[in-house]
């Protein structure tokens, strides 16, 4: 790992998936000295070499918030309604949720109605589901760069990721996060916004600067792309 250094406070984190980016963001957390929490839909007893790999508390996914600073949500889009109730009981006061979802509706997810039919972005659906804000993160990054592209403040080759949030405090405690895991972040506006940054936008999968990246999200198109409709 080219890149490892921790500014800020230690905090309890929940990731909620370990595919590729929940299990490499456990990995990348976990060496950064957090106190992560790890779960899936099949249940702890499947994360167990993920946990014995990190450090990580494997638990059920309704445990995965308690106590948590930071819930990152990071399951498919078309699993997003079947999260348990009460997914965040017991969280922190003032926790922070990280969505990484995009919406793959001939892929994966098939035809959600309400982001075809009323223009919802991905992130505006997903706080519906959940209840509870969120600030859309890593969903067009490589999970494999989170582990391999870290790099310090100021290098040239630092990536930025784009960030969108509505609640201004909890964006930045994100970016920060972003910051302390080897990565610059850009504003990306708010929720509403956060189509610049969907699938097929020019951001999304991009592995530039932060002025590549500005350029990206101003250049993108409102209209969502046919490939990217059910």
């Amino acid at each position: 790992m080219a890149y490892s250094s921790r500014q800020g406070s230690i905090m309890k984190i929940g990731i909620i998936g370990a595919g590729n980016i929940g299990g490499n963001l456990t990995r990348r957390l976990t060496a950064l000295g957090h106190d992560v929490s790890v779960a899936n839909s099949r249940g702890p007893h499947t994360l167990t070499a993920l946990a014995e790999e990190t450090g990580a508390t494997a638990v059920a996914a309704s445990e995965a918030a308690r106590g948590a600073e930071v819930v990152v949500v990071t399951v498919p889009l078309k699993n997003v309604p079947d999260l348990p109730a009460g997914l965040f009981d017991g969280a922190a006061d003032g926790f922070v949720v990280i969505d990484t979802g995009n919406y793959y509706p001939r892929e994966r997810d098939g035809r959600i109605d309400a982001i075809e039919d009323e223009g919802l972005t991905e992130s505006r659906w997903t706080e519906r589901q959940i209840g509870h804000p969120v600030v859309k993160a890593f969903n067009g990054t490589y999970a494999q760069d989170i582990l391999e592209r870290p790099r310090p403040a100021g290098d040239p080759e630092r990536l930025a990721l784009p960030v969108a949030g509505d609640d201004a405090a909890a964006k930045e405690k994100v970016r920060l996060l972003v910051d302390e895991l080897g990565f610059d972040s850009v504003d990306a506006g708010g929720i509403d916004d956060s189509w610049r940054q969907q699938p097929d936008t020019p951001v999304y999968g991009l592995r530039e600067g932060v002025d590549a990246v500005r350029k990206a999200l101003a250049e993108a198109s409102p209209e969502r792309p046919e490939g990217f409709r059910g």
